[in-house]
Parts: structure tokens; sequence; C-alpha cells
């Protein structure tokens, strides 16, 4: 296609002519990918580790009704720019493997155009001479040999592919992370927020107790002042625990890619482990080291700068080019001639002597460059490994705090029940009572966290090593 009658279809688009973008795609680049560079996972979605199915984004609804934290991770995968950024580095990259498989082919031009010359001789009275000739040219250019340069620069394009890929991966796992992290923070204010209704309720049933008490004589007056003053106590940690959840709600929905205003219900997610993580920290941190999806892109990045190495070395070395041509009617920018054409083939034989040693500071550069990428994957590997033990060490504890909070709600609901039927048979006042109720809704608490923390703990290590898919979310 001429540049000319591509600068006059540009023009009609951009005036306001009838034009689609997937128009001109095909007009422009009439193959999508003629060397086959594109990933299976382009085509058949992303599988997250241990699930079976890869994530679809078609069957996932964008107004969930009760949120459950299986929901929330569709929506985040569909949604959140973070995924949509690595799912696009793969295509950026498969590109990049594309141009360097393209060097492997050879070069085909052609050109085409009129030329009308006019020449005359000064003087009086002279003839003039007129020339006119369609000039037309097809040139072909293959690189036939360059000790090995085209090969290392596909290896590192390759590389660089694998490397998005894995990085893809790693972008899964930190939002899968991020979002579970968001999800129970926003479940333990929702349950906090719950309680603190309770509370109120609760003070709120007693003062009218303890008012009825008081009229009847069985109550001092002190007792009715302490249990509205406890009302008044309850109904401000609600307003605080309202605020917090809205704020937790916000940063759901923040993480999950979804607008701003978008209202959120959170389904009733809270429920007692039948599962616990098992396995030393030695047997996680080298499962880790083997499949983190992280640390498989930085040894892919690692792989791709050493590869580039050989191919700054091999730009410093004897190159070998086959080329044709044919003409008619002359050369292009050259004078026209009338009825003749021209074919040329010849192999060039490239040696370079020197370029004012920009060749070796070119080489010094990619040496450089592994190296540092060779440091960054030590600093990874250190990090990843702290972030498991730390990882690991708090779904430990987590669940080792479950025991202790059943064990401190029973109590403390056993106390609040024996403190009851004193304060009804006039043998305990409304501070007891007070005492334990707090007691009791403390408990409470506690518990709903502990369960929140298990979860998310359990949920956390799996993402931080790079192990957990929608499989895990169910349980």
């Amino acid at each position: 296609m001429s540049a000319r009658f591509q600068a006059v279809f540009l023009a009609l688009c951009m005036s306001g002519s009838a034009c689609a973008g997937d128009l001109m795609d095909r007009v422009f680049m009439p193959l999508a990918d003629p060397l086959s560079t594109l990933p299976p996972v382009i085509v058949d979605g992303a599988m997250l580790p241990g699930d079976t199915t890869a994530h679809s984004c078609a069957a996932v609804a964008e107004t969930p009704g009760a949120l459950t934290l299986a929901a929330a991770v569709d929506l985040a995968l569909c949604r959140n720019p973070q995924i949509a950024g690595a799912w696009a580095g793969i295509r950026v990259q498969a590109a990049g493997l594309g141009q360097a498989q393209a060097a492997y082919l050879p070069n085909v031009s052609a050109s085409a155009g009129r030329q009308h010359s006019r020449t005359s001789l000064s003087g009086a009275g002279s003839d003039a001479s007129t020339l006119s000739s369609n000039l037309m040219s097809v040139t072909l250019g293959w690189r036939l040999f360059d000790f090995g340069g085209r090969a290392a620069a596909a290896r590192s394009a390759q590389a660089l592919l694998d490397a998005a890929l894995a990085s893809h991966d790693a972008s899964l796992q930190a939002v899968l992370a991020a979002v579970v992290q968001s999800y129970f923070d926003a479940q333990t204010a929702q349950s906090a927020s719950q309680s603190r209704q309770r509370q109120e309720a609760t003070a709120s049933a007693l003062l009218e107790t303890v008012s009825r008490r008081e009229q009847r004589g069985a109550a001092a007056r002190t007792d009715t002042l302490q249990a509205a003053t406890a009302l008044a106590r309850a109904s401000l940690e609600r307003s605080r625990a309202d605020g917090a959840f809205r704020k937790s709600l916000a940063a759901l929905v923040a993480v999950m890619g979804m607008p701003g205003t978008t209202r959120l219900t959170l389904a009733d997610d809270l429920a007692d482990p039948d599962d616990a993580v098992r396995g030393e920290l030695d047997s996680w941190l080298a499962e880790t080291q083997a499949q983190h999806p992280a640390l498989q892109a930085a040894r892919a990045q690692l792989a791709s700068a050493q590869e580039n190495i050989d191919t700054a070395r091999a730009e410093g070395l004897p190159r070998l080019d086959f080329n044709t041509a044919h003409y008619r009617n002359g050369r292009p920018n050259q004078g026209a001639t009338r009825n003749t054409q021209e074919t040329v083939a010849g192999v060039t034989l490239t040696i370079p002597l020197f370029d004012g040693f920009s060749h070796t500071y070119k080489v010094r550069g990619a040496v450089a460059q592994a190296e540092r990428k060779e440091a960054d994957l030590r600093e990874l590997e250190q990090q990843v490994a702290m972030d498991v033990a730390k990882a690991l060490a708090d779904a430990s504890a987590a669940l080792a705090n479950l025991a202790a909070s059943k064990t401190l709600l029973d109590a403390a609901e056993q106390a609040r029940d024996s403190v009851q039927r004193r304060y009804d048979r006039d043998a305990a006042d409304v501070r007891d009572l007070l005492g334990t109720q707090a007691s009791v809704d403390e408990a409470q608490q506690e518990r709903l966290r502990c369960l929140a923390d298990w979860r998310s703990a359990r949920l956390r290590l799996l993402a931080v090593a790079g192990r957990m898919g929608r499989w895990a979310l169910v349980k």
C-alpha cells in the first residue's frame, strides 16, 4: 500500500468519515499474528494455581447481591487495572518476539512513479527533447548469517515473554491477596458495627429495665444514671464502628476496580474453619522458590539480559546479506531512461572495523544489566522468603487464637448469665451486670476478629506463596 493512499485514508478517517479502528487494522495489518507469537493464555484465559478451568469474565455479574469473597475476587480479576496492565504487557512482549523472529525473513519492497523531463539547448531556435517514463522497482534483502545475533535476540524476546506471563500470574496473586485483606477488613468492620448495634440495643433495654425498677423503688437513681451513661457510650461506639465499616467498603470497592459510587452488601462469610495450614516453613519455602510467579518472572528477565549480551557482541562481528533488485526505466531518484530493464543480485559481507568504541561500551552495558537483574533476583528471593515466613507465622498464630477466643466467649456468656440471674433476685447491682455485658461484647468482637484473621491469614499465605486459586476461596 502506497504512502499516498495511507495518507488519504487517514485524512478521511480524521475528517469524520465512517471509519472504525478495526477496519484500519484489517487494512494496514491484515494478519493479526502471522508468526504465532501470542501465547495460548491470550485465547484460553488465565488459569489460577490449583484450578481446573480458566477464569472467564463472561459469567461474572457486574452488580452482585450479597458479596461473597469469591464474587469479590471474580470482579477484581476482571476489572482491576493492575491485572489489565499485566495482560497488555503479555501482548507487548509477544509483539517483541514477533519482531525478533521477523529478522529471519526477507524484506521485500516495491516502488512506482512517473517522471517527466524536458531538455533544451541554450540559444534561439534550439530544439528541445522531452522524456516521460514510468519508473518501477522491486527489491529483496535477506540476511544470511550474523554470528548468532538474531538467535540471541529471539531468545531474549522469548524470555521477556515468559517474564510477562509470570508477571501476570504474580499480579493475579498480588490482587488476590489485596482483595482478601480488604474483604476481611470489611467483614471485621461489619461485624464490629453489628456488635455495637447489639450493644446499643442491649444498653437501651437495660435502661428501660432499670428505669422501671427505679419507679417501683427497687433500684436507686444512680443505677438509672449508670445505665443511661452506658447507652450513650454504646451509641458513640456504634457511630464510630459504622464510619469504619463504610471506609473499609470504600477500600474494597477500589481494590476490585469498581466505580467509587458502587454500593456493596457483604454476605455472611465468617465461619469456623474446617481445615488448617499444614507443613513446616522449610517445605513452604522450597515450594515457593520453585513455583512463585514473581521469581519465575525475575529469572526470565535475567535470562533475557544474558541473551542481550550475546546480541550486543554479535553486532561487532561480520554479517552476510543477500540482495536482489529489478528496475524498469531507471533507478529511483536517478535520471529516467526509456524501455530499459535492469536486474541486480549480489552478496554483501560487512565487517565492522572501528566505531569509536561504541560497541565495547554497549557490551559492557549489557553485562552490567545482566548483573543488575541477577542482584534483583537475589533480593526478590530474600523478600519472598521473608513474606512467606511472616505469613506462615500469622496463619499459625491466627489458628491458635481461634480456640482461645471460643473459650473466652463461652466464659464471658456464662458469667453474664450468672450475674443476670443474681440481678433478677436483687443479689447484684447494675454495675456488675454492665461489667459482665461489656465482657461478653468484647469477647464476641474478639471471636469475630479471630475468625476473620484466620481466613485472611490462610488465604494471604497461599497468595504470598503464589499458590492461591479460586478453589481456596470456598473453604
